[in-house]
């Protein structure tokens, strides 16, 4: 294995010698064949595609249906590595959920102009018919999915907040249960920390957010835009696991100040609804006119108190790259302590002075639309070609205030199984967490995604990333 010298591998330390949460799974790779191996790569490709684990890439005629591709080599986290991730990540979410909620009703962090006004009186993701309600619980990210990376042993920064509609927890799962499949002699070696009861968290999270119109055992569904949805595999994967109903708009209508859903014996009133499609179509009353895809006074319903919507209406204004750089603020304005977690160093481009920067060094840094996701419509500098640079130069001067700049992170690495054994590529990591009312649950490991193309620090499976099973060691 080959690394440059300025990254970091998380099995292979500098000096050749294996780091210590791997140690036990090095020992055992070693003496497997590998043939066996690679074999195994195989199977659990073919697992994948019998199974119809597949994800849609929009705008890509030849090859709409795509397997996201599965490498065999797990990403390792000692016990402490993970305790230390999860009390950030902990600290972050709760200061998110705080942050919503005051956007929406007292905007204190506002009013000590710890933020600027603009930012979020401009900003699309910023939802009016949200201002003056509380979600039930006081909950609005039930669902968060923050992207984390990795720069040295004890580095670790936070790359995005995912609070609208984060996917990817499907593939989590299945991986697991793929490799408890194909090694189960593994597991009984070393002691995993198990992912499997993620889906009973899940449903039992959603149901403690319950609106006040519910009286009995909360019925939980989850909302999907159909079958043409790149994730529509994680909707129905999800839904069930969680011996929940898989929904349409066209399913759910108003009835008697509550939504129900359509089945066999009539219509049955759902209480919390997993939403899995975005703001702008959730409402063609409230939001945009032309959706098929929502259901029509489902927002007055909310505001009434007859139905929990998860994740909240207006929570993706979390999420936006703008608002992410001032994330260490808001940790400090809500918690009174620093954040735990750093943030990647960010250039607000709508600031003249930041604009000047990026313009003059384009080639050196990762470029992003604030309200982008799933690695389009970004510039990867140092991997552009001059062309390139040079129409996102025009894009980002005509609309400045739509990007943020970040520079390149040389990420760490995790060795993947190739034909000649094992080769160093750059992984991210999105852990998942719930909240409810009871507190914050958030999985041990995540989804490891990693860059396939040897240098490529593009992880997005849209872009050609692969996934990896995460383990976090037991104490």
């Amino acid at each position: 294995m080959t690394k440059g010298p300025t990254t970091y591998d998380e099995m292979i330390r500098s000096d050749g010698s294996i780091s210590p949460p791997y140690e036990r799974y090095d020992t055992w790779f070693k003496s497997q064949d590998p043939g066996r191996l690679a074999s195994k790569s195989q199977e659990a490709e073919a697992f994948f595609r019998r199974t119809g684990i597949t994800f849609n890439v929009y705008g890509d005629a030849e090859a709409q249906e795509r397997l996201i591709p599965f490498d065999l080599v797990p990403r390792i986290l000692s016990h402490r590595e993970w305790t230390r991730l999860s009390k950030g990540i902990e600290q972050r979410v709760r200061a998110i959920n705080a942050f919503i909620w005051d956007i929406y009703n007292r905007q204190e962090i506002l009013r000590a102009g710890r933020i600027p006004k603009e930012l979020i009186a401009q900003n699309d993701a910023f939802l009016p018919q949200m201002i003056g309600f509380t979600p039930p619980g006081k909950v609005y990210t039930h669902i968060v999915g923050t992207d984390i990376v990795r720069t040295g042993e004890g580095d670790f920064f936070v790359l995005e907040d995912n609070a609208r509609t984060p996917s990817g927890v499907s593939y989590m799962l299945e991986n697991r249960e793929t490799m408890l499949q194909m090694f189960p002699e593994l597991f009984a070696q070393i002691r995993v920390q198990p992912v499997s009861d993620y889906p009973k968290n899940l449903r039992h999270s959603l149901a403690a957010c319950a609106p006040a119109a519910c009286t009995g055992k909360p019925r939980v569904a989850v909302l999907t835009p159909g079958i043409h949805n790149s994730a529509y595999f994680e909707h129905s994967f999800l839904a069930d696991q969680m011996g929940a109903e898989l929904v349409e708009g066209h399913d759910l209508r108003v009835v008697d100040g509550r939504i129900a859903m359509r089945t066999t014996q009539g219509y049955h009133v759902v209480d919390v609804l997993y939403r899995r499609i975005d703001d702008d179509f959730l409402d063609p009353l409230s939001f945009n006119p032309e959706s098929m895809l929502g259901v029509p006074g489902i927002m007055d319903i909310y505001r009434a108190g007859g139905i929990t919507i998860a994740n909240a209406p207006g929570a993706g204004i979390a999420d936006d790259k703008a608002i992410y750089s001032y994330m260490p603020e808001i940790v400090e304005f809500y918690t009174g302590e620093k954040a735990l977690l750093k943030n990647v160093e960010t250039y607000r481009c709508a600031e003249p002075e930041a604009l000047k920067y990026v313009l003059d060094n384009l080639s050196e840094l990762v470029v992003k639309e604030v309200h982008g996701s799933g690695g389009y419509g970004m510039l990867v500098g140092p991997a552009a070609s001059k062309k390139e640079i040079a129409a996102f130069r025009k894009k980002l001067e005509a609309r400045p205030a739509n990007y943020i700049a970040q520079p390149t992170l040389s990420l760490s690495t995790v060795p993947i199984f190739v034909d000649q054994g094992l080769a160093p590529r750059h992984v991210d990591l999105r852990p998942f967490v719930l909240v409810s009312p009871q507190g914050v649950n958030i999985t041990p490991g995540g989804l490891t995604r990693v860059a396939l193309t040897e240098g490529s620090l593009v992880v997005n499976s849209s872009q050609g990333g692969g996934t990896k099973d995460t383990w976090v060691l037991e104490d």
